[in-house]
């Protein structure tokens, strides 16, 4: 399945994580559990300390759906998805 990195930025004012009702919504959108019945795996879901930057990696069917199963955190701000190569495959190839 391919590999995606999808990033998440949204201002400090309107930061998600402080908000009663939105903060768990998204947490369960980052639970293995939910995101298997999307047929989305996620690897890695990381927030650069202080930045209001968050990074998810997942393997996923096509980009397009990683774009909509993570469109909610699109609401606070940007998301972008990017397709993505494990280092072997890289390495492989012989080129990013």
């Amino acid at each position: 399945m391919p590999l995606f990195v999808a990033e998440h930025e949204h201002p400090a004012d309107r930061c998600p994580a402080g908000n009663p009702q939105m903060a768990p919504f998204l947490l369960q959108i980052l639970s293995n559990e939910n995101s298997k019945k999307h047929g989305i795996t996620i690897h890695a879901d990381a927030v650069a300390s202080g930045a209001h930057h968050l990074y998810v990696i997942v393997d996923a069917p096509n980009q397009a759906a990683v774009q909509t199963y993570l469109a909610p955190f699109g609401q606070a701000g940007s998301l972008k998805v990017i397709p993505a190569s494990h280092c072997e495959e890289v390495v492989a190839r012989g080129k990013c």
